[in-house]
């Protein structure tokens, strides 16, 4: 422990006199079953939007496919860079002054850790934007939302990704070991300087402003499409409703469940004055808390096809006895049904067919 009087250790104060343990062959399971996990689901994830792509190449499909393309490659490298760096950690005995002399290595996981984090936040609300924007506003969607401006989108939200990641070496912080000596991050341990306190502070606030434009954009698409759901008389429309909220529902839940804990941990660390009363174990719970959001965002955006429904459908048809919904009428795929308003104004007869159509209620 002599090395830490080094200036080039600056982040190893946490390893003298930390009073937490983990058990080596339960963390390494741990981190193992989520790199596999989480690798494996979004490739497959990847290698679903391919044929996707291949197979609907619309204009009103490019902005979700681009967009879900983006949060699967993130996730994916995510859990690929993230998940190396911590099985690395774990199999050299979490002796960071023996392969980390000058640093470089835990900055390198810091950076990983805070973009890996936010960038799926961040598209997960641009997604949710996107989504409102296409059933509230299809025409609007259809003709403003092209490829080129989800990719400039895309980019923006990772540039800005990494620019919060960066913050701490831009100002000359280096990011902390934390004390279960597994992962770094901002410095957690006897906050006391009010930059330290920004750096947690904005990466829980930036975190929780993503979730709020996402539960709110949700709602939104959620309401109008109950609203056209009971207005609208067509089996087909009920289908396509019925699956769009079941999907928002689920993209709502998982990623509050999951980002609740790790963000009220690092928002309550950046307020509390003193030692912070969050032990490592429960900054680790957290962590493989949102980890988890990472593994199951490809299911609930990309594999949450008709063909789970169905089955779900069956299960309480049969448990409750009521036909409430002909999934006969459902389209191929969930992506066809969740695009299904936007790409109704890309034809030039459609427009007119909708503009016709209130006219015809009114005049009931």
């Amino acid at each position: 422990m002599n090395s830490s009087k080094s200036p080039g250790l600056a982040g190893f104060g946490v390893l003298k006199n930390t009073t937490c343990h983990t058990e080596k062959k339960i963390s390494v399971f741990f981190s193992i079953i989520f790199m596999t996990v989480g690798i494996l689901s979004n490739s497959l994830a990847i290698v679903i939007l391919m044929k996707a792509y291949q197979r609907f190449r619309q204009k009103s499909k490019a902005s979700f496919l681009l967009l879900a393309s983006g949060l699967v490659v993130t996730d994916l490298f995510g859990h690929l860079i993230n998940g190396a760096i911590a099985v690395f950690v774990y199999a050299s005995d979490k002796d960071w002054i023996r392969f980390n002399q000058s640093n470089i290595l835990c900055s390198v996981f810091g950076i990983c850790m805070v973009f890996f984090g936010l960038c799926p936040l961040f598209l997960g609300s641009v997604m949710a934007v996107e989504r409102c924007i296409g059933v509230t506003k299809p025409i609007f969607h259809s003709t403003k939302m092209t490829s080129r401006h989800v990719k400039m989108m895309l980019t923006m939200v990772c540039l800005f990704a990494v620019l919060i990641a960066l913050l701490p070496i831009l100002r000359f912080r280096a990011y902390q070991i934390q004390a279960s000596r597994t992962w770094c991050f901002y410095k957690t341990e006897h906050v006391e300087d009010w930059e330290d306190r920004f750096y947690l502070l904005l990466f829980s606030c930036l975190g929780f402003l993503a979730l709020a434009i996402s539960f709110l954009c949700n709602a939104v698409t959620g309401i109008t499409l109950l609203r056209v759901k009971f207005k609208s008389q067509q089996r087909q429309g009920r289908s396509h409703h019925f699956e769009m909220i079941i999907q928002l529902l689920a993209i709502m839940c998982v990623s509050c469940i999951c980002w609740s804990p790790f963000l009220v941990s690092m928002a309550s660390i950046g307020m509390r004055e003193g030692r912070s009363e969050d032990t490592c174990e429960t900054l680790l719970f957290a962590l493989r808390m949102a980890t988890w959001n990472q593994i199951l965002d490809p299911w609930v955006y990309i594999l949450l096809r008709k063909a789970v429904l169905r089955n779900l459908y069956k299960i309480t048809s049969g448990c409750c006895g009521v036909h409430v919904i002909n999934l006969h009428m459902w389209e191929l795929s969930s992506i066809k049904n969740s695009l299904k308003v936007a790409a109704i104004s890309e034809s030039p007869g459609s427009s007119k067919q909708i503009n016709l159509q209130p006219l015809s209620s009114m005049g009931q």
